[in-house]
């Protein structure tokens, strides 16, 4: 083996088999390199992306939240509305039942004057 490195093939061959080697190492380094700055500017665009999902999720959550709390509000308005006009009915129906009660005609078979008078106030 030895011998066959002392003849000017040999060197030739083991100097050509030596660059090849250097070669393939600082492309396989660089490689390396590559990939791994690779591998942190896509981990950095991903975690970027994760904040961005999260900011994006908090902010929906919080604007349904906003349009859930608007929407209980007028909720609540519409309720209240609801019972002041059932109270007003409520007393209306106590008021014309009291009126058609005293009426002195409330025993005939025909509607009197005041009798049409309370049936046009429900309309």
């Amino acid at each position: 083996m030895i011998a066959f490195l002392s003849t000017s093939l040999g060197r030739w061959i083991a100097g050509a088999l030596v660059a090849v080697l250097a070669l393939a190492s600082v492309y396989f380094v660089a490689d390396h390199r590559g990939y791994a700055r690779a591998e942190t500017a896509y981990t950095a665009k991903i975690e970027q992306m994760k904040a961005a999902a999260a900011t994006a999720r908090a902010a929906e959550i919080e604007r349904q939240d906003a349009a859930n709390n608007a929407a209980k509000q007028a909720e609540a308005k519409r309720i209240v509305q609801m019972q002041a006009d059932t109270e007003a009915l409520q007393i209306q129906i106590e008021e014309l039942q009291r009126e058609a009660h005293q009426d002195p005609d409330a025993g005939k078979p025909a509607l009197g004057a005041s009798s049409v008078r309370r049936i046009n106030k429900v309309r």
